[in-house]
């Protein structure tokens, strides 16, 4: 794992975008195409915008998966990371090779089994993800599971999960933010070839402190990347605050 540092989170943005649309260029050049995740939120949207501003990058050559989605929430609600990607990357990028979207309207059990076993035919290259307030990796709440093998599981969010959600403006109040999830687990995003976190502003530094430079654990989810050979982690002057 290595760490970048920026004075503002629109640099941050920027050059996580650009290594990221560097990563998926030299995929499709050795490969013919390049799997991607893509992660949500405020924290990505600078990230998701200079990817949409590489006018290299083949997009019909990409295939597209995302970290996790709300259990229940329809898609027209603004917080549905379907209607995030659709809206903020898919409509902007033109036709991709395909893009896996998480459908937490269905079974959700039958829907983890459906979407396990495409993202298991397609490893992937590049994963863009982000680090919670709470140290969630995607909506891995702690104490998370380290071990279970499933590429993506129901989850349990916590207090403090939905409350970001809330202080995000997703949510009118806490009662709106759903109780559950589907999330791609810890190992399926470690399986990633390589590593885009971003992560920006003040509110997330403890989070950062912790899971950066504390031991690996899992009450603290992102610190597993600590274990990643070819993660890089972005902060700005906000987050990386509390860091010596």
């Amino acid at each position: 794992m290595k760490i970048e540092r920026f004075e503002s989170r629109e640099e941050l943005g920027r050059q996580a975008g650009l290594q990221g649309a560097l990563w998926i260029k030299e995929a499709i050049a050795k490969k013919g195409h390049a799997n991607i995740i893509l992660a949500t939120g405020q924290s990505q949207f600078e990230t998701i915008e200079e990817l949409i501003n590489d006018r290299e990058i083949d997009w019909s050559k990409v295939r597209m998966f995302h970290l996790d989605e709300y259990i229940g929430l329809p898609i027209e609600h603004k917080a549905s990371f379907r209607k995030y990607l659709t809206e903020r990357f898919i409509n902007k990028v033109g036709p991709l090779l395909d893009a896996t979207l998480i459908n937490g309207e269905s079974d959700p059990i039958i829907e983890c089994r459906r979407i396990g076993q495409i993202i298991t035919n397609h490893p992937i290259d590049v994963a863009f993800v982000g680090i919670g307030e709470n140290g969630h990796l995607a909506f891995n709440d702690p104490p998370a599971d380290f071990n279970i093998e499933d590429p993506y599981h129901i989850v349990n969010l916590d207090q403090q999960c939905r409350q970001q959600q809330m202080g995000e403006g997703w949510f009118a109040t806490i009662d709106d933010v759903p109780l559950q999830a589907i999330s791609m687990s810890i190992r399926q995003i470690m399986k990633s070839s390589k590593i885009i976190c971003a992560v920006p502003d003040e509110r997330k530094a403890m989070a950062v402190k912790l899971c950066l430079s504390q031991p690996v654990s899992n009450l603290h989810p992102s610190s597993i990347l600590q274990e990643h050979n070819a993660c890089i982690v972005y902060l700005d002057k906000g987050s990386a605050s509390l860091l010596t």
